[in-house]
C-alpha cells in the first residue's frame, strides 16, 4: 500500500522524489526550499510547429515540450523565471539519469515490473472507459430522486436474468394476466398476497412502504419514480424477474435523522407474562426520564441494546426506508433536538427514541462525489457500461457473424453447467465471431478466443441449461473484448493518458532502483553507515547536559525538611525521604535523569552544580540537584540513528547521481532553454 501511494505521488510530482520520502526506512527529509523570485505568472502553453531538442542525456534527446509539460504540471503556482526553470532542470536531469540507469539494468523488462504497471494501467484507464455523459446524467437523476419519497406496492414473478426467450415470454404472459385481472377490478393487495413470489407479500400484501432514490434496483426505481399515483405499471423486468408496480403516495423527502434510543428486547415466542414484563420495564424507563433522570444514565440502567449503550444509545444517521416503519415514523415525528418519544413497539422490542439532530438533503455539489461512488456499485452502473460498449461498437465498426456464433453455441454440453467444459472440444473451431477495426487492420475475435474465455470463466451453475449459460458468457465476453480493445488504444487517442502512463512507468522504476541504491541500502549497509557516522560524528552533537536528581515535595514544609537533612549529609537521600514520608505519606519523592540545557522541565532553574532554589509549580515544590555537568559531545550512533540514516541516504544519493552524470553525460541546449523564460 505504501509503495502504491508513493508511485502515485511520483506520477503526479514526477521529479520531487529527489528530496526523498523515505518510505522504506520511514525517515523523512525536508525538500530544498526554492528561491522566491517575483516574475510574471505562468503563461499558457505556446503551440509551435517545431519542437526543438532541449537536452541530450546519454545520447537520448529530450524535447522542449516534454520538459515544459512536466514543469507546468509540478509547478502550477510557480512562474517562468530563469531561477525556477534552472533549479527544476537540475532535478529533471537527475530524474532522467535514474530512468536511463533503470532501463540499462533492464528493470523495465522484469515480470514483476510489467505486472505492477499493468495493474496501475487498469486503474488509470477506468475514467476513459465509462460514458461520462451517461454517468453525469445518472448522478443528476439520482440526486433529483433523493428529493422524493415514494410508497409503492409490487407483485413479483421470479425469473432468471438470463432466461431463454421462450421462458421469458411465459413469465411475461403470466404477469400480464394478473395485470388484466387488476385492471378489471381485482384488488392489488389481494392479488399480491395470492400470486406474488416475493415471500413478504403474504404479510404486507406487496406494500414496500416508503423508499427514496438509490434504494431499489434501477429499473424498478425508474418506473416507481415516473408512475402516477394509483397507476398499475406494465411489467417491469429486473434481475429478480417481472414486477407490477403500483404507486400509493409521493412526498417530499424526509431527509435524515440522528437519534439515540433505549431498547427493551422482546424475545421470540415470548410468553404473555414476559411480554407484560418488557412493557412494564419500558414504562419504568419512561417514568425515570420524566422524573429527571439524565438520558445517559437511563440508557445505562435500562437499555438492552449493548451495541449502543456505551454511546448513550446513539444510532447511525438514517433516512427513509432504513428502519422498520414504526421506528422511522416515531423518529421523524420528533420536532426538536433533545425531544424523546413515548414508548413504541417494533418487531425488535420496545423503544424510547431521542432526537439528536435532523438534516435535509445536502446540496448537489456536496452529495455528488458520494453519489458517483454509489452508482459505481449500483445496478444502474450497467447502463453506463452498456452505453460505452455500444459506443465502442459504433466507433470501431463492430461486425458480428451470427452463423458462427450459433455454430459454436451448439457444441456446449451439460459439462458447462458443472463448470467442467473441456476446451479441447473446440479445438477445430477457429472461425471469426466478430471484428473491430480502428480504420487500419481489422481485428477478429474467433471461436477459439471465446472457447478460452469460457474455459477460464466457467463456474458451477447446475440450475441453468448450457445454452443459457453460453449466451450469457458470450455477451459478457463481447463486452469485455470491446472494453479491452478500447483500452489498448488509449495511448493513441489521449496524449494525457500516454503521458500519465509514462510517469507511472518511470515512477515504478525510480522507486525500485532508488530503494535498492539508497533507501534500503542505507538500512542494510551497517558498515557503510558506521563509517559515515565516524567521519561526520561532530555533526550530531549533544548540547550541554547534566545528571539531575529532581525532588518533588508536596508542600513548602516538606521541601524545607528535605533541604535541612540533605545539608547535614549524615544520611542518603533515600533514607531522608523514607524518614519524612513516615510522618506524612508521599510528602517527598525523587527521580534521576539526564537533561539537556534548555529542557522545559528545567525552566527557571539556574544551570549550575548543586542544589537549586525551591521552585513552586502548582501545589508542589521542586528542588533540583545538579550532580554532574556534561560538556557538549558527539551523540552515539544509536542516539541519532534516524537522522544519521537520513543524512547517509542523502550522501548515497549524491554519490550515485555523480556517478550517473559521468556515465550518461547531459548536454543542455541553452538557446532553447532561454526561450522558456523569454516569452
Amino acid at each position: 500500500m505504501k509503495k502504491a501511494i508513493l508511485i502515485a505521488v511520483l506520477a503526479t510530482l514526477a521529479l520531487n522524489f529527489q528530496v526523498s520520502a523515505q518510505t522504506k526506512t520511514k525517515v523523512k527529509t525536508a525538500a530544498k526550499p526554492t528561491t522566491a523570485v517575483k516574475a510574471t505568472p505562468v503563461p499558457p502553453p505556446v503551440s509551435t510547429v517545431v519542437d526543438p531538442q532541449l537536452l541530450l542525456i546519454g545520447g537520448e534527446p529530450v524535447l522542449k515540450s516534454e520538459f515544459e509539460r512536466v514543469f507546468r504540471k509540478n509547478n502550477r503556482d510557480s512562474v517562468y523565471t530563469e531561477t525556477s526553470i534552472r533549479e527544476y532542470l537540475d532535478l529533471y536531469i537527475n530524474y532522467k539519469l535514474k530512468v536511463k540507469e533503470a532501463e540499462a539494468l533492464k528493470l523495465d523488462t522484469s515480470e514483476s515490473f510489467m505486472n505492477e504497471l499493468a495493474g496501475y494501467r487498469k486503474q488509470l484507464a477506468q475514467p476513459y472507459l465509462t460514458d461520462k455523459e451517461v454517468n453525469e446524467s445518472l448522478i443528476k437523476e439520482a440526486y433529483e430522486r433523493l428529493k422524493k419519497d415514494v410508497r409503492a406496492s409490487h407483485i413479483l414473478l421470479k425469473m432468471d436474468a438470463n432466461a431463454l426467450p421462450k421462458d421469458t415470454v411465459a413469465v411475461y404472459n403470466r404477469i400480464m394476466k394478473i395485470r388484466e385481472m387488476i385492471m378489471k377490478g381485482a384488488d392489488f393487495g389481494k392479488m399480491a398476497k395470492d400470486s406474488s413470489e416475493d415471500p413478504s407479500a403474504t404479510e404486507n400484501r406487496g406494500d414496500l412502504g416508503y423508499f427514496t432514490g438509490m434504494q431499489m434496483v434501477y429499473p424498478f426505481e425508474s418506473v416507481a419514480f415516473t408512475s402516477k399515483i394509483g397507476q398499475v405499471s406494465m411489467p417491469v423486468r429486473t434481475r429478480f424477474g417481472y414486477h407490477l408496480i403500483k404507486v400509493a403516495d409521493v412526498r417530499d423527502a424526509q431527509g435524515e435523522v440522528h437519534v439515540a434510543h433505549i431498547m427493551i428486547r422482546i424475545p421470540k415466542d415470548a410468553s404473555d407474562s414476559a411480554l407484560k414484563a418488557e412493557e412494564v420495564t419500558i414504562k419504568l424507563a419512561m417514568a425515570a426520564l420524566k422524573s429527571g433522570m439524565p438520558w445517559d444514565t437511563a440508557v445505562v440502567k435500562f437499555s438492552e441494546d449493548k451495541g449502543s449503550v456505551k454511546r448513550g444509545g446513539e444510532l447511525p444517521w438514517f433516512g427513509t426506508g432504513r428502519m422498520v416503519p414504526e421506528f422511522e415514523k416515531a423518529a421523524f415525528a420528533l420536532t426538536a433536538d433533545g425531544d424523546y418519544s413515548q414508548p413504541i413497539k417494533t418487531s425488535y422490542g420496545w423503544h424510547i427514541i431521542r432526537r439528536l439532530e435532523r438534516r435535509g438533503i445536502p446540496a448537489f455539489d456536496d452529495k455528488k462525489a458520494e453519489l458517483k461512488q454509489m452508482i459505481a456499485r449500483d445496478s444502474r452502473n450497467e447502463a453506463s457500461k452498456i452505453s460505452m460498449v455500444n459506443k465502442i461498437k459504433k466507433d470501431y465498426q463492430f461486425k458480428e457473424v451470427p452463423k458462427t456464433k450459433d455454430e459454436f453455441l451448439a457444441i456446449l454440453d451439460t459439462n458447462l453447467t458443472n463448470g467442467e467444459w473441456d476446451l479441447n472440444k473446440a479445438e477445430k473451431f477457429v472461425k471469426p465471431l466478430f471484428s473491430l477495426t480502428d480504420g487500419t487492420t481489422p481485428t477478429s475475435f474467433t471461436q477459439q478466443d471465446f472457447a478460452k474465455y469460457i474455459s477460464t470463466h466457467q463456474t458451477k451453475r447446475p440450475a441453468f441449461r448450457p445454452l443459457v449459460i453460453g449466451i450469457e458468457m458470450y455477451n459478457d465476453w463481447v463486452s469485455d473484448a470491446c472494453i479491452a480493445y478500447e483500452e489498448s488504444r488509449l495511448d493513441k487517442k489521449y496524449p494525457e493518458f500516454k503521458n500519465l502512463m509514462k510517469e507511472y512507468r518511470d515512477g515504478i522504476l525510480l522507486f525500485d532502483l532508488t530503494d535498492k541504491m539508497v533507501w534500503s541500502k542505507a538500512v542494510k549497509d551497517t558498515v557503510g553507515l558506521e563509517e559515515f557516522y565516524t567521519k561526520n560524528k561532530n555533526n550530531y552533537m549533544w548540547g550541554e547536559r547534566a545528571d539531575v536528581t529532581i525532588y518533588t515535595c508536596s508542600n513548602a514544609k516538606a521541601a524545607s525538611d528535605l533541604r535541612k537533612q540533605l545539608a547535614k549529609g549524615k544520611k542518603t537521600a533515600d533514607q531522608i525521604i523514607s524518614d519524612i514520608n513516615k510522618n506524612t505519606a508521599n510528602a517527598v519523592s525523587k527521580r534521576e535523569a539526564r537533561y539537556s540545557k534548555g529542557d522545559e522541565m528545567l525552566n527557571g532553574v539556574d544551570w549550575k552544580p548543586g542544589l537549586s532554589n525551591d521552585v513552586s509549580r502548582g501545589d508542589q515544590v521542586f528542588i533540583f540537584d545538579f550532580k554532574k555537568m556534561i560538556a557538549p559531545e558527539p551523540k552515539d550512533l544509536d542516539d541519532a540513528k534516524g537522522l544519521i540514516t537520513a543524512d547517509y541516504q542523502t550522501y548515497l544519493e549524491k554519490e550515485w547521481i555523480s556517478s550517473l552524470k559521468k556515465k550518461y553525460p547531459a548536454q543542455v541546449n541553452n538557446e532553447v532553454l532561454q526561450t522558456l523564460w523569454r516569452k
